[in-house]
């Protein structure tokens, strides 16, 4: 038998194949060849025989002599075999065969033709090998599909395949359930004239995006059921138009429209009268109204670090408990709403003055203070909160709940923890944060960051000036509005993920520049510091994205120190305990940016692989006056060598503070008394001139 996987060749094991041949000495002979193969056979010198022989079961495939018996060829045979139900994989054998016979053997399904020639016995357990494993893949694809199917056909969630034309090719009976069309009807009614035009254009994002982009775009939208009412759709659409069996979009339609209109329920009962239903002095006001009225928009400060460590049941517990502390600081004639994950909404209508909001979201602030004992642990809590007043410009509750929104951010942006009263000044500034966050997206969109630039700050050896590291400062070269430093855009791409990506090609660029100046200085000590942000630190593949970025660069690992800012370190703990020993294992140097500003326990610099702290230039800049930052630089000086540890001195900018530096034994240093951050080019220039600055 033929070479093949060895998937296949236990797959065709212990098959029996029936040989059908009237001629003893013929039969025999490839009897006995099938059966050195490891096959088992059997016999039937007739075609009654053979159909009996097949009736009765066992048979794998058959070996049939064209020639037969009583008038009868072997396709005439195969044929009966057939209109009997008997759909088995057939081998017709022939000692004389015409393209014609050959050409209706293939379309009666005859899986092969073997001519009777003085090599046809070795080739025949060949052909027979092939065709069992071709009937075992196809019969093992044919489940599959089967099972694939039956899941489709019987999912709660419309499926629906559109092609790159806009064109059904498939929907799943539950699309009938859920919109009322059978799949042949929606096939050729569908187009987005069946959304709601107000989100026809949402719509067409979502799949603009899936067209464009790989893995899965989310929309809700309004689709018309058949009996012309709007129903709530959640549409997920997957690309899968490069997969050949499939070759489409594929769109999950699932029916969100109880919890659609619970909500509605929500909103309703917060800002209408309960009795008629009528809109309330909330939503009715001309500007005219002697009675004020504010939103005060609550949002718990880092919530989900509750829900990640405790879990969802904790979670939910304490913002039941939460919602029952707001409860007892508000007026029985205020509205108290949650309106979903951690935000919490209260109307305060007919108050005095915008101090009567201000002392209530003061008294919230002052209850969440205590701490909320959740399986048999204490957990705190805090919250921003923005308010907004109602004003003549105020057109709806709406237009107040999104003012109160903004001042929320506001609170949040300022350090969490905190009020903001809203200011029609925010909404520019909401607006021009909306524009720079869109204009970040594309920047940092697929194989983009061509508008980002890497500058480098020399990190100088305070004894002899010489440089001996670089710290990598990414600037945005914005189209319009010119070379934007970090403070501009890096907390914004914190805050929406977007430092993940950036911060990735900043370590590939910086990598590999680095790695090229080494090479041109003959410095291979040369050492690379790179700020590794907190949400760089939560993403699971920051491991393996540093090992990948080091292996393709050729840097070696020894040469990169991240920076990682003491507040993120105490902030984020737990990731902080797991991912620097696995980045500290790679060969990795890892420092304390910022040290000496997190107001934390010293304890981590002993459980984690810290190898060099970094000075805040808050006490650097205090060293020509106030004896209390020389004092506490010393400390740091001291407390390094004694556990082993570089000293990095951060915004040196004075000969004063460069000799008290000297003065305080700390050896390293950077700031513009040295250099401010250099282009590529210059940073060369620098490299080249020996190396030392000043």
């Amino acid at each position: 038998m033929s070479a093949l996987p060895i998937a296949e060749l236990r797959a065709t094991e212990h098959m029996t194949i029936l040989v059908v041949e009237d001629d003893p000495g013929i039969a025999r002979l490839e009897r006995r060849r099938l059966e050195r193969a490891g096959y088992a056979t059997t016999l039937a010198t007739s075609a009654a025989e053979a159909l009996r022989r097949v009736a009765e079961g066992g048979i794998d495939l058959i070996v049939l002599d064209h020639s037969l018996p009583g008038g009868i060829t072997g396709l005439e045979l195969y044929a009966q075999l057939k209109d009997a139900g008997h759909d088995l994989p057939v081998i017709i054998v022939t000692g004389n065969s015409s393209e014609a016979t050959v050409i209706r053997a293939l379309r009666l399904g005859v899986r092969d033709f073997v001519t009777k020639s003085l090599e046809y016995l070795d080739y025949l357990p060949e052909a027979v090998g092939r065709v069992l494993a071709q009937v075992h893949t196809e019969r093992r694809l044919d489940a599959s599909e089967r099972r694939f199917r039956a899941l489709v056909q019987n999912s709660s969630d419309g499926i629906v395949a559109i092609d790159a034309a806009g064109k059904v090719q498939y929907a799943s009976p539950a699309v009938e359930r859920i919109l009322g069309y059978s799949p042949e009807e929606l096939a050729l009614t569908w187009d987005l004239d069946m959304i709601h035009p107000d989100e026809q254009g949402q719509a067409r994002r979502m799949f603009a995006t899936t067209l464009a982009e790989p893995g899965t775009a989310v929309a809700e939208v309004r689709v018309r059921h058949q009996n012309g009412d709007w129903r709530d759709i959640e549409m997920i659409g997957t690309n899968l138009l490069d997969q050949p069996s499939i070759g489409a979009l594929v769109v999950n339609f699932r029916d969100i429209t109880e919890r659609k209109e619970l909500e509605r329920q929500l909103v309703h009962q917060a800002f209408h009268d309960n009795l008629t239903g009528l809109p309330n002095r909330a939503l009715l006001w001309s500007g005219r109204h002697d009675r004020l009225l504010a939103i005060l928009f609550l949002d718990l400060d880092r919530f989900k670090v509750v829900n990640d460590s405790l879990g969802h049941v904790a979670g939910d517990q304490l913002l039941r408990v939460i919602a029952g502390r707001i409860r007892e600081c508000v007026r029985p004639e205020d509205t108290v709403a949650r309106l979903g994950g951690d935000e919490f909404v209260i109307l305060m209508e007919d108050i005095d003055g915008i101090d009567t909001a201000v002392r209530t979201a003061d008294q919230i602030a002052g209850v969440l203070d205590a701490p909320v004992r959740l399986d048999g642990q204490e957990v705190f809590v805090t919250a921003s909160i923005g308010i907004a007043a109602n004003t003549p410009e105020h057109a709806s509750g709406t237009a107040l709940l999104r003012d109160a929104d903004v001042a929320l951010y506001r609170a949040k942006d300022g350090g969490r923890a905190r009020c903001e009263i809203f200011d029609p000044s925010m909404n520019s500034a909401a607006r021009a944060r909306l524009a720079l966050e869109t204009d970040l997206r594309h920047a940092i969109g697929p194989g983009a960051c061509s508008e980002f630039r890497v500058h480098y700050q020399p990190l100088v050896d305070l004894a002899t000036s010489r440089v001996v590291g670089l710290e990598a400062l990414v600037r945005w070269q914005h189209p319009r509005r010119g070379l934007l430093a970090p403070g501009t855009f890096i907390a914004l791409a914190e805050e929406t993920g977007l430092i993940v990506p950036l911060g990735r090609w900043v370590l590939r660029e910086a990598c590999r520049q680095v790695r090229a100046w080494q090479e041109l200085t003959d410095a291979s000590s040369l050492l690379l510091n790179v700020n590794l942000s907190a949400r760089q630190l939560q993403d699971p593949e920051i491991c393996g994205d540093i090992a990948r970025i080091l292996a393709e660069t050729g840097l070696n690992p020894t040469s990169l120190e991240l920076e990682i800012t003491e507040s993120v370190l105490m902030g984020e703990a737990e990731l902080g305990d797991r991912a620097l020993p696995q980045i500290s294992a790679l060969g990795v140097r890892l420092a304390i940016d910022d040290f000496g500003t997190g107001y934390s326990s010293l304890a981590y610099l002993k459980r984690l692989p810290v190898d060099t702290l970094k000075i805040d230039r808050a006490f650097v800049s205090g060293l020509a006056h106030d004896p209390a930052d020389a004092a506490i630089i010393g400390a740091v000086v001291t407390l390094a060598r004694a556990l082993g540890l570089a000293v990095t001195a951060e915004g040196v900018e004075t000969i004063v503070e460069l000799t008290r530096l000297q003065e305080l034994g700390c050896n390293q240093g950077q700031g513009y008394y040295f250099s401010r951050p250099l282009s590529p080019e210059a940073t060369t220039t620098l490299l080249l001139d020996r190396g030392t600055v000043r």
